[in-house]
């Protein structure tokens, strides 16, 4: 593979999209289509999985290159940044289906004053879980943007407008630059009423 800051700033491009496209399959409560159910988090999980494996991987394939350079530090260092969050987010997504399990298994309870206490403590624990994840996978995305933004080359206009400077700065030591001298009255314009 071409390690290059370019292919280093586009696979954690890569890997802040994947999870931003993550964040959007979250649930939505309240719409029927995008509710929480523990197929949809499961499948949610197992895909979270894969992308912290991947994060992993790449981790692992620039911290075993032999002739690593600069970017390549800080590309290891977005993607492992991006671990952690990723960790939190597997983790609320966990608890989710751990209390959809539960309301699942008391569904046939919820008219009990006991059971019913219960399931309402799961629904705010469910809420709270999601919350989590969407924080969580919004930090790794975020994270893995950022690192990307700090691997990436500059491009070529911004290249030739620092190559050029409209001031000059004085060195250390060298005497102050005299100040502006007066206008001529040639040189004024003259402004009308």
């Amino acid at each position: 593979m071409n390690n290059t800051p370019l292919s280093d700033a586009l696979a954690l491009r890569a890997a802040a999209s994947a999870f931003d496209a993550q964040r959007g399959k979250l649930p939505v409560p309240g719409d029927l289509h995008r509710s929480p159910d523990n197929v949809a988090i499961a499948r949610q999980i197992s895909e979270l999985g894969e992308l912290i494996t991947n994060l992993g991987d790449e981790v692992l394939f620039r911290a075993a290159d032999q002739d690593r350079e600069t970017h390549s530090a800080r590309a290891i260092a977005g993607f492992a940044a991006a671990l952690e969050p990723a960790g939190r987010a597997a983790s609320a997504l966990g608890s989710m289906a751990h209390q959809l399990s539960f309301l699942d298994q008391t569904e046939h309870l919820r008219d009990q004053p006991d059971a019913r206490d219960a399931r309402e403590a799961a629904t705010l624990v469910l809420s709270d879980a999601l919350d989590m994840a969407d924080t969580a996978l919004r930090e790794a995305a975020d994270s893995l943007h950022v690192a990307s933004a700090m691997v990436s080359p500059p491009n070529l206009r911004l290249k030739a407008a620092r190559s050029r400077t409209t001031s000059t700065v004085p060195t250390p030591g060298s005497p102050p630059a005299a100040p502006p001298s007066a206008a001529t009255p040639a040189d004024r314009t003259a402004r009308g009423r």
